[in-house]
């Protein structure tokens, strides 16, 4: 700890050096920013962290406020889980892909969905023409699962679901799988991302209006808590946000502002905050930014800690440790020199790495172009094993701890975090500025402001705006999906229909809407629905009836 004259000597020899071996030197720009626009100075010295108090605000890792880490020995206990995203085609194209990434070393598995499985759609239904298994795996009934799942252990894996507003139909298959195989509920471990709002504001992937979508969260969240003890009821999701334009304050204030929305809804219900927030896990970004990334990972846990802690009362030291994965960011990739993009997503994995993530996927270098080859997704899995095993950094627990630069940093993303957050509270909450277009019209100004600093080449970004190839460009191995897999999608699916009871997939359907139309939580009847092969098009048909559909307001 410094002393009061200790720090005006500082102070007085930085305006010295400033003045003199500084002024010989004009730095080569006027001004320096991190990639969110946070004003830099030269360089950062004790009088910049002299508010700082070890224990209150950074303490030892696995410890609140757990800045410095989630567990006591992060990656030197266990280190962590490599989770390539994965989604392609049928449900047996990425059974196949799943096969092949786990025999590369991947430790984790997260399934991707295409567009119409995301909206809530069958793969038959004429909106989803040409979309078909595109960019994601197409998922219409308990039989895509069964598919999806051949071969591989419902137990002893950790399974990941990107989806959001369709949660209750694709949980509820996963569920009547477990089920059928005769695998315990309370032995299924993994996550349902289940974050209806940003689809809304952000992802665009959405069925139900706001109010609806937050009801329906609610209801899986207390089905999980009876029925899946070990599953995550929620991985909320900053990711879009980030993809959006947001900076990396929006990005944390806009997630977390969610997370106040949820658990209002769940207290309402007369849930405890203990029960929940313990099955709660975070997706973050990782941008191109190294020190900015690594601080707002930081930030992150601490927001995390004081809202459990001091708004909410959890007395569950395991309700204040955020738990986080973090994906490099495919915006930030370019189809122009793609392999520039292995470099760039080495950069996020150590961002990532550093910044204390419990699980890890380095987007594809093929991303800006197509879904991942196989070849793509051998090279980010060999990235984070080198990162892990070569590099060195996996050996400390937060290393960039007590830099005056990085806490500087640190603070700095958590103040502009929390006042995100208070102006979403003042403005009506989040369901309310989603309605309103209010949080639409922020991110497309920033990314407006991104877009305009790229063209004015304030921001370089190499092989883009600066360091083009004037010879023309070799193309790297594309995987493309073909016409053929959406053939065999709607073959399946109509063989489905043709050869399940339709009485069976009525009397389910009329008990859901039933349900729905009183209020009641949905998940029960979503699971006897999906044991008898409704589709999801059906279930979320069901729902849409009785729930509506969002129409996003006019924002110009």
């Amino acid at each position: 700890m410094h002393t009061n004259e200790d720090l005006e000597r500082i102070a007085e020899k930085r305006r010295e050096w400033e003045e003199t071996a500084l002024a010989k030197m004009r730095p080569r720009d006027e001004e320096f920013t991190t990639i969110s626009g946070i004003p830099l100075k030269d360089v950062y010295t004790p009088e910049d962290v002299s508010g700082v108090d070890y224990l209150t605000d950074l303490g030892f890792p696995g410890e609140y406020p757990f800045t410095r880490g989630a567990y006591p020995p992060m990656n030197r206990g266990r280190p962590w889980t490599v989770r390539q995203v994965v989604g392609v085609g049928t449900a047996q194209e990425t059974n196949l892909r799943h096969k092949f990434v786990a025999n590369q070393g991947q430790t984790g598995m997260s399934n991707d969905f295409d567009v119409p499985t995301c909206i809530g759609l069958d793969s038959d239904h004429p909106l989803a023409l040409g979309e078909v298994g595109r960019v994601g795996v197409a998922i219409d009934s308990l039989a895509d699962m069964e598919a999806l799942y051949d071969g591989i252990p419902l137990e002893g894996a950790n399974h990941s679901f990107t989806i959001n507003h369709p949660t209750p139909a694709i949980l509820s298959m996963f569920v009547a799988l477990a089920e059928k195989q005769g695998v315990p509920l309370e032995k299924l471990v993994g996550t349902t991302q289940n974050d209806p709002l940003k689809e809304c504001f952000a992802m665009k992937m959405f069925s139900f209006p706001p109010r609806s979508s937050v009801k329906l969260l609610g209801d899986t969240w207390e089905y999980a808590a009876q029925r899946l003890p070990r599953w995550n009821i929620t991985n909320l999701c900053g990711y879009p946000t980030r993809d959006s334009g947001g900076t990396s304050w929006h990005e944390l204030g806009l997630t977390f502002a969610s997370a106040v929305e949820y658990f209002e809804e769940a207290l309402k219900r007369g849930m405890k905050v203990d029960a929940i927030a313990p099955q709660i896990s975070f997706l973050w970004y990782v941008h191109i930014d190294l020190l900015e990334e690594i601080a707002k990972f930081r930030a992150a846990r601490r927001v995390w800690a004081k809202l459990l802690k001091e708004r909410y009362g959890a007395k569950d030291p395991r309700s204040w440790r955020l738990r986080m994965h973090a994906q490099t960011g495919g915006g930030s990739y370019t189809f122009q020199q793609p392999e520039n993009n292995i470099v760039r997503g080495t950069i996020g994995g150590l961002a990532a790495a550093l910044g204390g993530v419990q699980s890890m996927a380095i987007a594809c270098y093929d991303e800006a172009l197509s879904i991942p080859s196989e070849k793509a997704h051998r090279l980010s899995i060999r990235t984070q094993q080198i990162i892990r095993h070569e590099s060195g950094i996996a050996g400390v627990v937060d290393p960039f701890a007590g830099s005056y630069f990085m806490e500087w940093l640190t603070n700095e993303v958590e103040e502009r975090t929390w006042k995100v957050m208070e102006d979403v509270a003042a403005k009506g909450g989040m369901a309310k500025c989603v309605e309103t277009g209010y949080l639409d019209k922020m991110l497309t100004h920033e990314a407006y402001k991104s877009t305009q600093a790229i063209q004015n080449k304030q921001k370089i970004v190499v092989g883009v705006n600066e360091y083009v190839s004037e010879e023309e460009e070799e193309e790297p191995e594309i995987f493309r999906v073909t016409e053929e897999t959406e053939k065999t999608q709607l073959a399946n699916l109509k063989k489905l229909k043709a050869e399940r009871s339709s009485q069976q997939v009525r009397k389910a359907l009329d008990g859901l809407r039933t349900v729905a139309e009183r209020g009641d939580n949905v998940m029960p009847s979503c699971v006897e629905a999906a044991k008898v092969y409704a589709t999801e098009g059906e279930i979320l048909g069901v729902l849409r009836e009785v729930y509506g559909e969002f129409k996003p307001p006019s924002i110009f």
